[in-house]
């Protein structure tokens, strides 16, 4: 089955091709520089953008595809949760060529869709997935672990109380100046720095998750230390930027490893776009193997947003023949599991 994926929650516009649900044809991602100059995602303008970017992706997705529009059998598209203006591009975009050309359309959970990206390679691989697995869904908005008992039947273990990850990154990023996303320019800087120069924070909530002490702890050593944002080449700011991230790393590794004692499972996935980050993928990598579970790891372009993991992840409901009537809303807020 060919399935053509809308993503469009949040700063990045997304549109893909899947066959049966993983094996990947054409995957386009265009992101959205526009919101460096402001520390963060501007919502307004990410939907303009998004606009703008849709008509010119679709056509070259098909190509990349080598494929024909009429060939498409159903299309998938993020229906939550995001921003809702971003969303409604998509959403609307999506549910109209659908309309147009006849097909079924599916509204997908964007965090269900991250943890089917982070199966996908094994899928593709034809491997056979064995549940109940256990689900760290790591992104700039979202830290979460899920029990996932079997296709789309998700269990909240805990989430974070405050900032998630990659905010914590962006924020920090921000703080010292290093540029919008934070979370590729930490991760590039910290591999230069020493991880255990600086001593910083770590929680211990149970299951959950927490961020906003260390990235206040962060702030204060900058302050402490004097550090002038935008010097990266201050062997100080590489010292803390790789002490702050071996710092998220190891809360997140910890909690996981807690939820791995409390909950039986036949194996481990990392999902998110913080789990493009090397440490964080490599500290997986030992934590799984020492509990002597399968590790279920997105490639690093199908860790962050992207249309690929919601077409993959709308293709069992679709091979059922199940799809989603036209008056669906989009959802702002939209609980996974719910």
């Amino acid at each position: 089955m060919l399935i053509l994926g809308v993503e469009t929650s949040c700063d990045d516009t997304g549109v893909a091709v899947v066959a049966d649900g993983s094996r990947v044809l054409a995957n386009l991602v265009s992101s959205q520089i526009e919101h460096a100059a402001y520390g963060g995602v501007v919502p307004e303008i990410a939907a303009r953008k998004h606009l703008e970017n849709l008509p010119w992706l679709l056509p070259r997705a098909l190509e990349l595809a080598d494929i024909e529009l009429a060939e498409i059998e159903a299309i998938a598209v993020t229906r939550g949760p995001g921003l809702i203006g971003a969303l409604l591009c998509g959403w609307c975009a999506a549910r109209g060529l659908a309309w147009a050309t006849g097909v079924p359309y599916v509204g997908v959970h964007h965090l269900a869709a991250h943890v089917h990206g982070a199966l996908m390679p094994a899928l593709a691989a034809g491997e056979r997935i064995s549940y109940p697995l256990l689900a760290l869904v790591v992104s700039g908005g979202h830290t979460a672990l899920y029990r996932i008992a079997g296709p789309s039947r998700f269990q909240l273990l805990g989430q974070t109380r405050d900032d998630a990850a990659g905010e914590a990154f962006d924020k920090v990023a921000s703080l010292l100046g290093l540029g919008f996303p934070g979370g590729p320019a930490i991760d590039r800087l910290a591999s230069s720095g020493d991880p255990e120069a600086i001593t910083l924070p770590r929680s211990n909530l149970g299951l959950e998750f927490t961020f906003s002490g260390l990235k206040t702890a962060v702030r204060r050593e900058a302050l402490a230390r004097s550090l002038r944002p935008g010097t990266p080449e201050d062997p100080v700011v590489r010292d803390l930027v790789a002490s702050f991230q071996a710092a998220v790393v190891q809360q997140l590794v910890a909690t996981t490893r807690r939820a791995l004692q409390r909950h039986r499972v036949d194996g481990l996935a990392l999902a998110g776009g913080v789990a493009a980050n090397r440490r964080l993928r490599a500290e997986f990598a030992e934590l799984a193997s020492a509990e002597g579970l399968p590790l279920y790891l997105s490639t690093p372009e199908l860790a962050t947003d992207n249309a690929a993991m919601i077409a993959g992840a709308a293709y069992t409901r679709l091979r059922q023949g199940e799809s989603d009537p036209w008056d669906l809303p989009a959802l702002a807020s939209w609980p996974l599991g719910e």
